[in-house]
């Protein structure tokens, strides 16, 4: 178990997942991932949420070695994707007598994850409480969240907030690593759709004096609090966090990307605040949706395919859309060697997104860059960096 302090009274339970490749079978997890728990030990004792099936066996370890001969009152489930509900079978089974608590969501969503689960429950709502003895949990709905069934805990006496995903990244917590970008492409890629519902959870836990932000994935968060609730108010607003260019290229024989590379190196000359080039078909994908987000401009280079546009930038696109991307200005380059269609085809997708400024020229290339199209480029570059 880490050797990670919070209080006398509320103990770190969680465990590292050094071994895994994908997060929800899509997300590059190079550091691995965090999956944390908690217990706090009171008169009575909860246990703030489980951990991942992938890593049962070690973390009924490190809950065993917590309680100390002591066994659970009851379990709090924050949040019941697997990654966190997978272990509490495993808990019934050891400490039959812990009571579940959880809202009528909870419930329902476990019991379809886990029939027959069984287990004496406790339904809160909205601003219930549950008191530990001189520990008070105060329960919070945070639905979408990024689930329906999705709530945050307060503890009073401590001031701690237990935020289920929220403010989590990607990474082990003995990982090196500024926080930001991985919990920045944590944030987008899991949590972007939902901006509308992460400024109602905001809203809530402005009201809590809160001295310490323990999520369910990534470090505890213990100081400056105010630059990570700063960054989730900036993200969920959908609002850019820097000024800067972000050039996402579909290439397939390299010369769109060559073309990609010529604009970035426009941009830079022409005193472009940042720029960061993408080439989409062997970057992680989410990484590139976290730049576009990250950025107040976009621009979408790809190569025509098939009547339309490259597959690996169609999917990009589709994952604008899910994450519901809006309110910056994007260009569009497209490459075909005998009917271009990429243009079309992406300008379809941009008109489906909120408050886009599309900035002109769009521009053509014939197979590849010439003397006219790269004219055409560096219009479109005055035009982005003007």
């Amino acid at each position: 178990m880490k050797d990670i302090v919070i209080s006398e009274n509320v103990i770190y339970i969680g465990v590292d997942d050094k071994e895994l490749d994908l997060f929800e079978s899509q997300y590059d997890v190079p550091n691995g991932m965090a999956y944390n728990s908690y217990v706090i030990l009171d008169d009575k004792v909860a246990v703030m949420d489980t951990a991942d099936h992938r890593v049962t066996p070690i973390w009924l370890g490190n809950l065993e070695f917590a309680l100390n001969g002591r066994k659970p009152d009851y379990l709090v489930i924050d949040h019941v994707e697997p990654d966190h509900s997978g272990s509490i079978a495993a808990l019934l089974e050891k400490y039959p007598g812990t009571v579940l608590v959880g809202n009528a969501k909870t419930f329902q969503f476990l019991d379809q994850f886990y029939p027959g689960l069984g287990g004496e429950r406790l339904t809160v709502k909205e601003g219930g409480t549950l008191s530990l003895g001189s520990h008070t949990l105060t329960f919070i709905m945070a639905p979408m969240v990024h689930w329906p069934e999705v709530m945050v805990t307060y503890e009073a006496s401590e001031k701690l907030l237990f935020s289920a995903d929220a403010f989590g990244k990607f990474g082990t917590l003995d990982t090196e690593e500024d926080w930001a970008c991985e919990a920045r492409r944590y944030y987008f890629n899991i949590c972007g759709k939902y901006g509308v519902q992460v400024q109602a959870l905001l809203k809530k836990a402005a009201a809590l004096d809160i001295e310490k932000i323990l999520p369910l994935h990534g470090p505890l968060l213990k100081e400056n609090l105010s630059y990570y609730i700063g960054l989730y108010d900036t993200w969920s607003k959908y609002e850019p966090e820097n000024k800067g260019i972000f050039i996402a290229c579909a290439s397939i024989h390299g010369n769109t990307l060559k073309a990609a590379e010529r604009l970035k190196e426009m941009l830079e000359e022409r005193g472009a605040e940042k720029v960061s080039l993408s080439d989409l078909t062997r970057d992680d994908l989410a990484e590139g949706i976290e730049d576009a987000f990250r950025y107040d401009r976009l621009v979408l280079m790809s190569a025509s395919y098939d009547g339309g546009v490259f597959p690996i930038m169609e999917d990009f696109l589709c994952h604008l859309r899910a994450k519901t991307y809006q309110n910056r200005k994007v260009a569009i380059v497209e490459n075909g060697s005998w009917a271009p269609s990429a243009g079309r085809v992406i300008k379809g997708y941009v008109e489906q997104l909120k408050n886009i400024t599309l900035v002109e020229p769009v521009v053509t290339i014939k197979s590849a860059l010439n003397a006219e199209s790269e004219a055409k480029l560096a219009e479109l570059a005055d035009a982005l960096t003007k």
